[in-house]
């Protein structure tokens, strides 16, 4: 795949701008050390540029712009606007945005715009431009960065008028807007379009995560996507303008729930995300994220930010220990990633950030053990050359991620509060990380075809077209796995009627005909037909079977007997319902029958605890062999004798990974 850069980006967030010129001569002999190579600038200086409403100040800017361009910078231009200036709330506040709770915001943090201010966008756009019209045409500038962390929902009154408008295009009549969202129930029929309020705490929410007509909330969050999504395009058709070839990217969130990424991307040259795990967060949940973002383009992606040692923001801001910062990027580039990029260059003197790890610490010195690493890591990066950069991740094994579902399953009242998105879809992708099968992270409108197997957990919302692309993807050959919690709803939430799991019933060859919710204390066995038993907990499907055998049954309370994990035959291929949450080995057990079935592999041929993911180009393999555990991993057989990347040795099987060890270990193929 032809890269989009032209060496792996190795930098990150620099704000010169908060430090005098002096300071700026010596982060560029530091960073020089280190291998640095790139830089994202201008993220925050909206109120610097623009310092009033009809006036520009580019001095500084300019000098921070030839300052890098000398020293062969690639430079990641961000266009500034995620901060608004002080002048314009003065003027408009109506720029501001109203949170769920019904209050305006002031002047203040920032990601607080909101999204359907004409004034806003009017602003932005126009900064957008200026900044293009000036630096457009500079070679360093390899990269626009538009706004950043995009994620503001807005409940004002300009999104109410603004959603009243989306609707009208969506549904066209008030009684096709009726039918869908059900306002049958409890007489919410809609008489007029401007009876249609914005659906937060002082309507139909209940709580911040719940609500009593889940087809408005649902609507109202496709809405709010595409407003922010339009600001997105007003910024990007800006810079287009003056540089029709250059990269432009937004940073995303991996997992973040208020945004649909997949529909995000298609108005992306390149994904960019910030990957902030917590000290605790499992690896194969950070693999996941990146694989994720991988999954949007199905190209590889950018790594916007990470920090090279601790977060400031979250509960327990640990220190990367030694090695784990180098491990982390080397899993990152395993699984996508052309560039290593940081959150930030040097360390902030004062605000919420500023004990946000840095590559320059507060010390204000290269000595110290977070550079000592960052400098490690960028002197290996730099001898790859460009022999990574393009090369791609291949999976037999796709695993459908939808925002869409994401939104619906977490508003649904029932059957338990305990029942969270992306823990389900994290539960099956161990599965295949422990196991090292390559997972592509993929939409519900993805082309099926070209996976072995479909991994679809809680599909709850089965929209237009979905069950016609699994049911041919099914009959073509291909194992489709599903669960609980799946064919339950339409694109409005309404139920498919004629019992669960609905339009996947006929592929399932199983009737659902009532969902039990097992409290945390409470917990239920099933029994395989071989006499094995593993435990199961928090929902039990009571299903009757309609064609597919019972691979398990469950062993206890009323519905004992019945089957919990079926198979189904459905033209050459199959489709696994899995009636209930499993424990692991359990679980284990349901996915090792299926991939054996479709001939799924791993990426080697031995189990080990070693984590390993293969990145393909035209001529070579690159496996990235990460060892993530406590313990010492020796390196199976199959890997042995192979030339490794970073060191140029030629690495023996038995070799033996203590934590954060890495190895890049290429095969001519």
């Amino acid at each position: 795949m032809q890269p989009k850069f032209k060496r792996i980006l190795y930098g990150g967030d620099y704000n010169p701008n908060q430090w005098p010129e002096e300071v700026w001569k010596e982060d560029m002999r530091i960073f020089k050390d280190a291998r640095i190579n790139s830089a994202t600038i201008n993220v925050f200086s909206w109120a610097k540029i623009q310092p009033s409403e009809h006036e520009y100040n580019f001095a500084e800017l300019d000098k921070i712009v030839e300052m890098l361009s000398e020293e062969n910078y690639a430079i990641v231009f961000a266009t500034s606007t995620a901060a608004l200036p002080g002048w314009m709330v003065r003027k408009y506040p109506e720029v501001m945005s109203t949170d769920y709770e019904g209050r305006q915001h002031r002047f203040g943090q920032r990601h607080n715009a909101c999204p359907n201010s004409l004034v806003y966008r009017k602003y932005a756009s126009a900064m957008a431009d200026k900044l293009a019209e000036r630096y457009a045409s500079n070679p360093h500038v390899t990269c626009w960065h538009i706004n950043n962390e995009y994620g503001v929902t807005c409940f004002c009154d300009n999104c109410q008028n603004a959603f009243r408008v989306w609707l009208k295009d969506k549904y066209k009549t008030i009684e096709a807007l009726n039918k869908a969202w059900n306002m049958e129930f409890w007489g919410h029929t809609v008489y007029d379009w401007d009876d249609v309020v914005v659906p937060n705490a002082l309507s139909e929410g209940i709580g911040t995560e719940k609500t009593a007509f889940a087809g408005i909330s649902i609507d109202y969050r496709r809405f709010n996507s595409d407003s922010v999504l339009e600001c997105y395009k007003l910024e990007r058709d800006a810079v287009r303008k003056y540089n029709q070839e250059v990269v432009i990217t937004t940073n995303l969130m991996g997992t973040f729930k208020d945004l649909d990424y997949f529909k995000w991307a298609k108005e992306m040259d390149v994904v960019s995300w910030d990957n902030y795990p917590a000290y605790d967060t499992p690896w194969s949940m950070i693999a996941m994220k990146h694989d994720l973002m991988r999954g949007l383009k199905h190209e590889p992606f950018m790594l916007m930010e990470q920090t090279p040692s601790q977060q400031n923001w979250q509960k327990y801001n640990s220190l990367k220990r030694p090695g784990q910062m180098r491990a982390q990027s080397y899993q990152t580039m395993a699984h996508g990633a052309d560039t290593i990029q940081f959150f930030q260059l040097r360390r902030s003197v004062g605000a919420c950030e500023k004990f946000h790890g840095a590559v320059i610490a507060h010390a204000g010195t290269e000595n110290t053990r977070v550079f000592r690493e960052v400098a490690q890591l960028g002197k290996e990066l730099e001898s790859f050359g460009t022999k990574t950069l393009g090369s791609e991740n291949l999976s037999d094994v796709g695993l459908i991620f939808d925002w869409e579902n994401y939104w619906a399953l977490e508003y649904t009242s029932g059957p338990s509060e305990d029942l969270k998105y992306v823990e389900q879809i994290h539960k099956y992708y161990n599965y295949f990380y422990e196991r090292n099968i390559s997972v592509d992270m993929i939409p519900v409108d993805a082309d099926f075809s070209q996976y072995k197997m479909v991994v679809a957990p809680v599909l709850y919302m089965v929209k237009e077209g979905m069950k016609e692309a699994l049911e041919s993807f099914v009959k073509n050959g291909g194992i489709l796995i599903t669960t609980y919690m799946s064919g339950i709803v339409d694109q409005s939430d309404n139920v498919h009627l004629g019992g669960y799991p609905g339009p996947l019933r006929d592929m399932a060859g199983v009737w659902v005909e009532e969902i039990d919710a097992l409290a945390p204390e409470q917990v239920n066995e099933v029994k395989f037909t071989d006499g094995t038993t593993a435990s199961c907990n928090l929902l039990c499907d009571l299903l009757h079977l309609e064609g597919a055998e019972a691979l398990a049954t469950y062993q206890k309370d009323f519905y004992a007997d019945m089957p919990a994990v079926t198979r189904n035959t459905f033209g050459k291929g199959a489709t696994y319902y899995v009636g209930t949450q499993m424990d692991d080995a359990g679980l284990a057990k349901i996915l090792d029958q299926a991939v054996n079935e479709v001939n799924v592999r791993a990426v080697i041929p031995e189990v080990t605890g070693l984590e390993v993911t293969c990145r393909t180009s035209d001529d070579t393999r690159y496996y990235y062999v990460m060892n993530f555990k406590d313990e010492d991993q020796v390196l199976p057989d199959s890997l042995g004798g192979k030339t490794d990347l970073i060191s140029g040795a030629v690495i023996p099987a038995g070799t033996v990974l203590k934590k954060w060890d890495v190895l890049i270990l290429q095969e001519e193929k």
